[in-house]
């Protein structure tokens, strides 16, 4: 099966926000911050790695490393990712549901952009 290499982009809230790089630059190793960067560097390759849909179109990248990193994304298209947030194994649930909002938020407004 042939990876397809993908466009990465952060997800931006309507007030400018942008939930992932905060939560990434929250993280207080910088051990941890290069192994999520160096996942998401493969995932632009087209390695999906330990990766399963959520339903709707939001993923989650799960990361083997420390308390369990997780990166939750979308799919616009066949080659364009989104991220919208990361977490930990033990902030899962509430993860998802943040995912979820802003997937549902980005979905929105970027259908409210006329076509030029």
């Amino acid at each position: 099966m042939e990876s397809i290499p993908r466009n990465i982009r952060v997800y931006i809230t309507s007030d400018g926000s942008r939930p992932f790089l905060d939560w990434l630059n929250s993280l207080k190793e910088s051990k941890s911050r290069a192994v999520i960067r160096a996942r998401i560097d493969r995932l632009r390759l087209g390695n999906m790695g330990d990766c399963h849909s959520l339903r709707k179109g939001i993923f989650e990248l799960r990361i083997h490393f420390g308390p369990g990193f997780r990166v939750y994304f979308g799919e616009d298209g066949h080659d364009l990712v989104i991220l919208l947030c990361g977490g930990v194994k033990g902030s899962q649930d509430r993860d998802i549901k943040k995912a979820k909002e802003y997937w549902k938020d980005y979905r929105k407004r970027i259908h409210e952009i006329p076509d030029v």
